[in-house]
């Protein structure tokens, strides 16, 4: 019987005649040889989570406190002294320790209040894996009127930032003056590479057990303007934070989680505004900065040519000082 003219050409193989049993064998065993690699890369590099218990003593500070909040044991610290208390809010991935320089800039000035996130830091994911931004806000309502703040001065960096102009928005009588420092909240078709990883199905799961310190590096470089000012402790402190219990899945909650465009409402933010950007920010361009100054009627900017993505971290004594300059004029 005469053979099928495909399976003919496709078990030719530079002029010798291969059977097709012996074609399918050949790439069963290369599958098994791939399969094998990648179960060995897992249980090489990866890396398991880290219990609350064994972070406490590194990263929980004299000044840290707990306190539940819809059934989330929030991270928080208060310190210093004035007549007037500043509320800051980290970005995607960080924690209340991103703050450390501007605490100790501003502390004798202001009164600083400080928190993990849900879904960061210490504090680690909800109850209820709800990260979007107006869950973000009743939370933050609730942590302030459950530690007695009524009015106060507010700032928030990337998502931080996202979650501070939302909260002006919603209760315009408690925000003082609001800082946006690199902050969200315009649409964009940027995307920072590890937020496309945690949203791939593929590479998603990859993510929750094997996360290296040198993605976490790799990350950290991208955000930061002037690479030599990332330390090797800010670097370990973001990594050991990634991998407290549950944090690696809140991440890929958070960053899946699909944001109602509120941009068109920044321009009824009344409170007196400062727009703090670095200029190399590759994960939030620029041009975000000039759209808030022109949203915000009560609003003025500062920029820094050679700072990223967090300039409060790769220069706290310089934007601390911005800030506080903003902040302290009546």
């Amino acid at each position: 019987m005469p053979q099928d003219t495909e399976i003919q050409n496709l078990c030719y193989v530079r002029g010798e005649r291969k059977k097709p049993s012996t074609m399918l064998k050949k790439i069963g065993i290369a599958l098994i040889a791939i399969l094998l690699i990648l179960i060995a890369s897992f249980l090489v590099f990866r890396e398991g989570d880290v219990a609350l218990e064994t972070l406490m003593s590194t990263y929980a500070y004299d000044h840290s406190q707990f306190i539940d909040v819809d059934g989330t044991s929030i991270h928080y610290c208060i310190e210093g002294e004035g007549d007037h208390t500043l509320l800051l809010i980290h970005g995607t991935g960080a924690s209340l320790h991103t703050w450390d320089g501007w605490t100790e800039n501003m502390r004798d000035s202001l009164r600083i209040v400080r928190l993990d996130l849900p879904a960061f830091g210490l504090t680690g994911p909800s109850v209820d894996r709800d990260y979007t931004i107006t869950t973000y806000v009743d939370i933050l309502e609730a942590f302030v009127s459950k530690i007695g703040l009524d009015t106060f001065f507010i700032a928030g960096n990337s998502l931080g930032g996202n979650i501070a102009w939302n909260y002006a928005l919603t209760y315009p009588d408690k925000v003082e003056k609001l800082i946006l420092v690199d902050a969200a909240g315009y649409p964009s078709q940027e995307s920072a590479p590890v937020f496309k990883l945690a949203r791939s199905p593929i590479t998603a799961p990859l993510f929750k057990h094997i996360t290296p310190k040198s993605f976490i590096k790799k990350n950290l470089l991208e955000v930061y303007g002037s690479p030599q000012l990332l330390t090797d402790e800010v670097i370990t402190r973001y990594h050991d934070l990634a991998l407290r219990e549950g944090n690696r899945q809140a991440f890929i909650d958070r960053v899946r989680t699909v944001y109602a465009d509120r941009s068109p409402l920044i321009k009824n933010i009344s409170c007196p505004t400062l727009i703090m950007w670095g200029e190399k920010d590759a994960w939030i361009d620029l041009k975000h900065a000039d759209n808030f100054l022109n949203d915000i009627e009560n609003s003025t900017s500062v920029t820094y040519p050679e700072l990223g993505h967090v300039p409060m971290e790769e220069a706290p004594d310089k934007t601390a000082n911005d800030a506080l300059t903003f902040l302290m004029v009546q």
